[in-house]
């Protein structure tokens, strides 16, 4: 069952970043930064849901298979998936170590901070990787921030999204309350 979930995740992945581009072309500061960006979300989504190990599996598989639409080396690639996987990892962990404890789920206060922790160690991962592997350039404060703003932007559409997804599927009948432990 995790390795149909993890599939079905990383094809969701590069799916919902087509539709990104497709959708929010208006918001694109350049091709890796976008003033709304609903990736994101599942990012977030596929560790919270699947746990560390299956969720940052999900979002890397997404990310190569995402990498043909990129015209870059694959060195430069890869090292965006890493970081695009490592974001999320390193801000439930750091929750986890700050709060001694895990994530509620159920706690609006907890995601908050989460997301906030994770949309920084996002921008933050990626940008000081590409000054690395491009020496020729600075760390560029302002698009930091624009990347920043897009995750953030696109984890709360994609929260709302998914809120009234189940919103509806609780008016036809389907129970959530119910549910196994979350995975983070």
């Amino acid at each position: 069952m995790h390795l149909v979930l993890i599939l079905a995740l990383a094809v969701l992945f590069p799916a919902v970043h087509t539709l990104n581009n497709w959708l929010f072309d208006f918001a694109s500061v350049n091709p890796h930064v976008s003033l709304i960006y609903l990736p994101a979300f599942l990012r977030l989504f596929n560790l919270l849901v699947m746990g560390p190990r299956y969720g940052t599996l999900a979002t890397m598989l997404g990310g190569v298979i995402l990498l043909g639409t990129f015209n870059e080396t694959w060195t430069f690639g890869l090292m965006n998936v890493a970081c695009s996987s490592l974001g999320p990892v390193v801000a439930l962990f750091g929750f986890r170590f700050y709060f001694k404890r895990r994530v509620q789920l159920s706690s609006l206060r907890d995601l908050t901070v989460l997301t906030l922790a994770y949309c920084l160690c996002n921008s933050v991962i990626h940008h000081l990787t590409w000054q690395l592997l491009e020496s020729s350039h600075d760390f560029d404060e302002v698009t930091a921030a624009w990347m920043f703003i897009g995750d953030l932007n696109g984890a709360l559409i994609g929260a709302y999204f998914m809120k009234a997804i189940i919103d509806f599927m609780e008016k036809r009948g389907v129970n959530f309350s119910d549910s196994s432990q979350p995975k983070n």
